[in-house]
């Protein structure tokens, strides 16, 4: 019996590559997570910036909440079973007006997980509309590794600046309009990407990638951190949840995550921070 998606909403996932709108938490609670990020920014010179935001739940208490809140693992649950842990996560901020942007690419390029049983969570702590650049899902695309090729393009978001190779016109893609407080699910393989943010507010998102014990990383020795269940398999080292924002330990257990996972992302490159 599913815990949170309906038995049409794991068919259309499995069928598409995504799913959406689920809601896991009132508009309010989603605004409190966003209050908690801003009053950092506020207090230490600005937005965050390149290492500061991936493996954030690694930094921040509300972050680490947030990747074992327990409706949003209810829905991943539905979809990749009761076991599941945390292998990263990725904050993406469009400020107002702002050129950035995402390419279309499949996630699954550079990440290294065998085999492809990963699910991401992206949960909007702002309102998502259409004039905000919301992702655009290419439904069916989950179902082969396209090719790819890096651009380092200064206005992509993702690490390398990927794009696939073949035409996907963004036309013919889903817009993945949220409200705050729900999520969308898609597959590793989903292709996917967003337009630059042309409303007046930031457009914030904490995309959350699951997997299963039994998923392992094959480019090295990863870390990650178990958020449900149990661990029969041994893949990976545990990450230490965070005391209190940045403080000296979260910033050394975050560096040290962050060491493989530049190695993963930017294998074949002398890159050794994330961009922006």
């Amino acid at each position: 019996m599913p815990k949170l998606l309906s038995p049409e909403a794991i068919e259309q996932f499995q069928r598409d590559g995504y799913y959406f709108p689920a809601r896991v938490m009132s508009r309010e609670e989603a605004f409190s997570y966003r209050r908690q990020l801003e009053d950092y920014e506020r207090r230490n010179g600005g937005p965050l910036k390149s290492n500061y935001r991936h493996k954030v739940h690694l930094l921040f208490p509300w972050a680490c909440e947030l990747v074992k809140h327990p409706r949003i693992l209810d829905a991943v649950e539905d979809l990749l079973g009761p076991d599941l842990i945390c292998w990263t996560t990725n904050l993406f901020i469009k400020e107002p007006h702002n050129p950035h942007f995402v390419s279309m690419h499949q996630d699954s390029t550079y990440w290294g997980l065998d085999p492809a049983d990963v699910a991401t969570a992206w949960i909007a702590l702002s309102d998502v509309p259409l004039e905000s650049g919301p992702m655009k899902f290419a439904a069916g695309t989950h179902r082969e590794q396209l090719p790819h090729k890096d651009t380092f393009h200064e206005h992509n978001l993702l690490s390398r600046g990927q794009e696939i190779e073949v035409d996907i016109p963004m036309d013919e893609c889903t817009d993945v309009v949220l409200q705050a407080g729900e999520i969308s699910l898609h597959h590793v393989r989903l292709a996917h990407g967003s337009g630059p943010n042309d409303s007046d507010d930031r457009r914030i998102g904490l995309a959350i990638r699951y997997v299963p014990p039994y998923v392992r990383q094959v480019k090295l020795r990863d870390s990650a951190m178990l958020v449900r269940g149990k661990d029969d398999y041994g893949h990976f080292d545990w990450e230490q949840e965070p005391a209190d924002d940045a403080d000296a330990a979260a910033i050394e257990s975050h560096k040290a995550a962050m060491d493989r996972q530049v190695a993963v992302y930017y294998e074949g490159t002398d890159r050794t921070e994330m961009r922006e």
